[in-house]
């Protein structure tokens, strides 16, 4: 459960308020093989954030960016080798953590072209991190 920090056991509220993103794309070299960090390969990952967005009005300053979600996601993807996707799901979703009005988060890291010997449609990893008072 969701609850809002600061707030006794009888006014927690889960927030049900909901910022989506998916499908980000972008291309990272990640995977515990030496040609997928060598050549890379395509990403995509989708976040879920929950906030209490009935403040939010019309001020961009009251809400979490988008904008800038994605371009953590993406610098992510991009950034420092990793061996598995959990842990660039982990890393995006710390990142996500950080912005003060995110209560809750999952992410979900797509791996299209894992290196498989079987036909697949997705490899994917889906982690959740929430705020516990």
């Amino acid at each position: 459960m969701c609850a809002r920090v600061g707030a006794s056991p009888s006014t927690r509220r889960v927030p049900i308020d909901r910022i989506n993103l998916t499908g980000l794309r972008a291309t990272g070299h990640h995977g515990v093989f030496e040609h997928e960090r060598r050549n890379g390969q395509p990403f995509v990952v989708d976040v879920e954030l929950s906030l209490e967005l009935d403040t939010a009005s019309d001020d961009l300053s009251r809400t979490v960016s988008y904008a800038d979600i994605a371009r953590e996601v993406e610098a992510v993807i991009t950034g420092e080798p990793r061996d598995l996707i959990e842990t660039v799901a982990g890393d995006i979703a710390a990142r996500c953590m950080a912005h003060g009005r995110v209560e809750h988060v999952s992410v979900t890291v797509h791996k299209p072209q894992a290196p498989l010997t079987q036909d697949f449609s997705d490899v994917s990893v889906t982690i959740s991190r929430s705020r516990h008072v």
